[in-house]
């Protein structure tokens, strides 16, 4: 590849778009770094220290990302909460961009990478499914972690993030004017990563390795 990739995948929770991400970095060969444990890891350092979340995400190192306890649903509300504050999201910007300069380039996932953190990026995906195909995914992923959960209440709670996130004043969940729009709804995880392969393929990019 002469010309950087920088991959930038964005859409709602449980859309396919983590485990997308972490499989076109494989692919390539290139650093994934999944945004939104960024806000989780603030939000809930935030919450068991009480130390003000801006301050946490200043201070944040991609140490503070290997807490298990970040995949829990607990955690992706507290972060869902310090993310429509700019202090944090302005704290978090420069992480985030040097990510994404590093070496060959880098995949990202997120709600706002395509929009704010890497406007320029010549593969920009955005990754969506019914709310109905989510909350079943979502419910299926904490009964396989042993957490005592029923889809309404899932549905339910995916919908009150799905509000913050779209409506927050401070870099709204939307798809980029170039992004590529990719329905997970009917897809499962290899038929996904087709289709983007096959996408990131028809703009000249393919992996160096064997």
């Amino acid at each position: 590849m002469t010309q950087r990739l920088v991959i930038a995948i964005d859409g709602p929770s449980a859309s396919g778009k983590g485990t997308l991400a972490k499989r076109l970095a494989a692919h390539f060969g290139l650093p994934h770094l999944d945004t939104g444990m960024l806000y989780r890891a603030v939000g809930w350092i935030a919450a068991q220290t009480g130390e003000p979340p801006a301050k946490v995400a200043a201070r944040l190192t991609l140490a503070d990302l290997a807490d298990p306890h970040l995949r829990s649903d607990e955690a992706g509300q507290e972060g869902s909460k310090v993310a429509v504050m700019p202090e944090v999201r302005a704290n978090l910007l420069k992480f985030q961009k040097e990510f994404s300069s590093q070496g060959s380039g880098a995949v990202l996932d997120g709600r706002d990478i395509g929009t704010v953190i890497c406007p320029d990026a010549p593969v920009k995906l955005f990754v969506t499914a019914s709310p109905e195909a989510r909350a079943v995914r979502r419910y299926q992923e904490l009964r396989g972690r042993g957490v005592d959960t029923i889809k309404p209440r899932v549905l339910a709670e995916m919908a009150e993030r799905d509000r913050r996130d779209s409506e927050r004043a401070a870099a709204p969940l939307r798809a980029a004017p170039d992004a590529w729009l990719l329905d997970t709804s009917e897809m499962d995880a290899d038929a996904a990563f087709a289709a983007a392969l096959a996408f990131i393929e028809r703009k000249g990019f393919r992996s160096s390795g064997p």
